[in-house]
């Protein structure tokens, strides 16, 4: 199945995408997608919902974050082989963690908003992994039983804030607007392979990210368990599990940083693609 949210900023109701890649809307069958929705008892009750019969969603609506009221943003660092060498740092030998303020969640379409005293702004496409069900020191033989589903996720970072200012990483990946989400989440049944998935990147038409999720230092199962044995996972949170190279901090002779004007597109086969315009911040 293919979850998604729909309508203004903080008015979206739940759809899904049909087999025609029609919208229906789901409202009345689940209140939104997220928490208790994706559970497995949750996912079930909507697969055992006759879609044909659900009311269309006319127009383009704008379509919103795939997932409500997300508890925890966990990210995962340098967990691309080729991105580690591009970017001089040595393979971890155990994943790095940090976390994302769930404020700088959007839409997967809407605008992204350099921040003030930004000077190195930058993206990263990421695989976005969803919990569906609750994960506590679990195995990772039995990992992707606790996974709800997968979308794209934008982990847009600044790097000056993230490596020069001192402190976590946290700072440089939490500005608003610096977590793109979507279009839709993708339930786990519809991904054969979480670790065979083509994924890329471009700004203004140019590609600058070209990878697959093979690179992955620790996949899927190893991230689950592995967060799972410092923290519960609830349905509902979001793990992005890091990206390949071409990153604009990476590009020689000279990084390439975002600004004001540029448009961005990236995708994951089977999880749809993204668009973001990039606007300054005002006031």
């Amino acid at each position: 199945m293919k979850l998604l949210r729909v309508g203004e900023k903080g008015s979206e109701k739940p759809a899904i995408l049909d087999g025609d890649g029609v919208v229906r809307d789901l409202s009345g069958v689940v209140t939104d997608i997220g928490g208790e929705t994706l559970t497995p008892e949750g996912l079930a009750r909507i697969r055992a919902t006759d879609v044909g019969v659900l009311p269309k969603i006319e127009g383009t609506p704008r379509i919103g974050p795939c997932v409500a009221n997300v508890g925890k943003f966990i990210c995962v660092g340098l967990n691309y082989a080729d991105h580690a060498a591009e970017t001089g740092a040595k393979i971890p030998d155990e994943p790095i963690l940090f976390m994302k303020a769930t404020s700088a969640i959007i839409g997967p379409n809407d605008d992204v908003i350099i921040p003030r005293n930004s000077i190195k702004p930058d993206w990263e496409v990421e695989l976005g992994v969803v919990i569906g069900r609750e994960a506590r020191y679990v195995e990772q033989t039995q990992a992707l039983e606790h996974v709800a589903g997968y979308c794209v996720v934008n982990d847009l970072s600044e790097r000056h804030f993230q490596t020069e200012r001192g402190g976590q990483w946290v700072k440089g990946k939490s500005a608003d607007t610096f977590g793109p989400i979507g279009p839709w989440l993708v339930t786990r049944d519809e991904i054969a392979d979480p670790q065979d998935l083509s994924m890329w990147l471009e700004v203004d038409g140019h590609r600058y990210q070209d990878g697959t999720t093979r690179t992955m230092v620790f996949g899927v199962a190893h991230l689950v368990s592995y967060i799972s044995q410092f923290m519960s996972l609830q349905p509902g949170d979001i793990i992005t599990t890091g990206t390949p190279p071409g990153v604009g901090m990476g590009i020689k002779p000279e990084p390439v940083w975002l600004k004001p004007g540029n448009v961005m597109r990236l995708g994951i086969d089977g999880l749809g693609e993204q668009r973001q315009n990039v606007r300054a911040w005002q006031g």
